[in-house]
């Protein structure tokens, strides 16, 4: 496999996350499409999503339900694709969205790992492949990051970090789609800047790639900690998206997600 096939494996995914064609992604000029969620969209896309914003560095495509439509082509009209994604012009998409009941949600940054220089990382403590099977008693807070409680079907695949019996640092991955699977990791916080996490995420990259799958990394653009370990792992930024959803919602997830931790690697 390579950065290029890669590159359109990842496209072709979020064509069929939205509704919209591989074309429209790479095309040089923004794009409305209506919202229309595939069968094969990523398994943590939601039907509460009422419009997805991606860019992949070219254009925004915007996927948007029929009562937002006239205001998201006006959005993206105004502005060159990226200023779409900064503040002072959120504030006004936001502000109209308000008057319809709906909201800015979730905004993150996704990673793909570049061939040419992904590296080969060690740490000082052992590192173990761990499959499926050995996930049942990991689902605990300090490994929250690296697996999902709510889709446990979906965790695959893991890397675990030792300090003799004493697991220290973990990374795992979903199959969020058929054919990409997102990474997570998480470390101890007495084990942190000791390069684990890096370490844990070139392996599982490794691992991911031996089986034909494409490895994905997703951070929020102020987790300045997970962006180094993205990029000291051999991942690059390859698209971004923002996504809007009922005012409601959004209220509901701000209640639920004060109590989650942050990311944890190093």
């Amino acid at each position: 496999m390579t950065n290029k096939e890669m590159l359109k494996i990842a496209m072709e995914q979020s064509a069929e996350d939205i509704g919209c064609s591989y074309e429209d992604l790479a095309s040089d000029r923004n794009v409305s499409v209506p919202f229309r969620m595939g069968k094969n969209a990523k398994k943590f896309m939601k039907e509460d999503t009422t419009c997805s914003f991606i860019s992949y560095g070219k254009n925004i495509v915007a996927a948007s339900i029929p009562e937002l439509s006239e205001l998201v082509s006006e959005y993206i009209a105004r502005y060159k694709f990226y200023h779409c994604f900064e503040p002072p012009n959120m504030q006004w998409l936001n502000e109209r969205l308000g008057q319809k009941g709906q909201k800015i949600c979730f905004m993150c940054e996704y990673y793909l790992p570049d061939l040419n220089r992904l590296p080969e990382r060690t740490c000082a403590y052992e590192m173990r492949v761990l499959e499926q099977s050995d996930f049942a008693d990991l689902y605990r807070p300090e490994w929250s990051n690296a697996l999902c409680e709510e889709r446990k079907h979906l965790d695959v695949l893991g890397v675990g970090a030792y300090d003799g019996t004493k697991q220290v640092g973990f990374a795992a991955c979903s199959a969020d789609a058929e054919l990409m699977w997102q990474i997570g990791v998480d470390v101890l916080a007495e084990y942190r800047q000791q390069g684990i996490a890096s370490a844990l995420t070139c392996r599982l990259t490794r691992e991911i790639l031996a089986r034909d799958k494409v490895p994905f990394y997703c951070t929020a653009w102020s987790n300045v900690r997970s962006v180094g370990n993205a990029i000291k792992s051999g991942f690059v930024p390859a698209w971004v998206e923002m996504h809007v959803k009922p005012s409601a919602r959004v209220d509901e997830l701000n209640e639920e997600r004060e109590d989650q931790p942050s990311s944890s690697a190093d």
